[in-house]
């Protein structure tokens, strides 16, 4: 029977020297993970019948299987979580599928200064996520009151004739709403950029919708920090000083983690 070889995570070798890899269920949750040594660097990883998960197959499940996807990306995040609590770890994506042993170690063996390098950045470090929220509702009527732009406007409109202010008024909403995600884009900026005096690194990422989400505040920032285990605690307070001071505006902050160093580990 030829098998494919999933792979979760990369470990450095010494690591898994001094703490050997924990008890943990394979894909199929019928076996265990084992570990691949390849000179500095270990592999984690389970053995998948080549049958039954080709390419095609498994992309068919992914858009069409949405219980089968829910229960997989589950046990892969959770087995990836299990080993970054133990050791430093390069995370892989979900469904990294290789065709051999072979085939996954030439490609560490080709990477391996790159593996490296992201081993050292990540070691002793923590990946954490900020997610912002906003109700654009109340922060709209505070934009539409203090904006000088918009009070032009206003002002421009109220000494026209009565006929044209019905169609400057409908630019002037059109105006409120830029003038609203400026704000938004204005603070979170700002934001940002102070965290990252507490971060070695740190990336903005997409936001999601509402529908993604399931609440009724827009998401208007979703950024991503590695940090120090050490200056952690002096992170998330500034994120408890953020959510106290701007609560009553309308902001809501979502911090998490630690997370696997997705972000920061990649060796492409």
């Amino acid at each position: 029977m030829d098998h494919l070889i999933y792979l979760y995570g990369l470990i450095p070798t010494k690591e898994i020297a001094s703490q050997p890899l924990p008890s943990l269920k394979d894909f199929e949750g019928s076996g265990e993970l084992y570990t691949m040594e390849i000179g500095s660097i270990t592999a984690v990883v389970c053995r998948l019948d080549a049958d039954k998960y080709s390419e095609d197959q498994i992309k068919e499940r992914i858009n069409n299987d949405m219980e089968w996807l829910q229960e997989k990306a589950f046990h892969h995040h959770e087995t990836v979580m299990q080993l970054a609590k133990i050791f430093t770890v390069i995370p892989l994506k979900f469904c990294t599928l290789y065709k051999s042993e072979e085939s996954l170690k030439d490609t560490v063996q080709s990477n391996e200064s790159k593996m490296t390098e992201a081993f050292e950045a990540i070691a002793g470090n923590e990946e954490w996520n900020l997610k912002i929220y906003c109700d654009d509702k109340q922060l709209k009527e505070q934009v539409s009151q203090n904006n000088p732009a918009i009070e032009e406007k206003r002002k421009e409109i109220s000494e026209l004739p009565r006929g044209k202010q019905f169609f400057e008024k409908k630019k002037l909403d059109k105006l409120v709403d830029s003038e609203l995600e400026k704000e938004k884009n204005r603070v979170s900026e700002d934001i940002h950029a102070h965290l990252t005096e507490f971060a070695l690194k740190g990336h903005v990422k997409r936001t999601w919708s509402s529908e993604v989400t399931g609440r009724k505040e827009e998401m208007t920032w979703n950024s991503v920090y590695l940090i120090k285990k050490s200056d952690v605690e002096s992170f998330l307070e500034q994120v408890q000083q953020y959510e106290a001071k701007m609560e009553e505006a309308g902001w809501k902050f979502e911090a998490s983690g630690p997370w696997p160093a997705y972000h920061f580990s990649s060796f492409a």
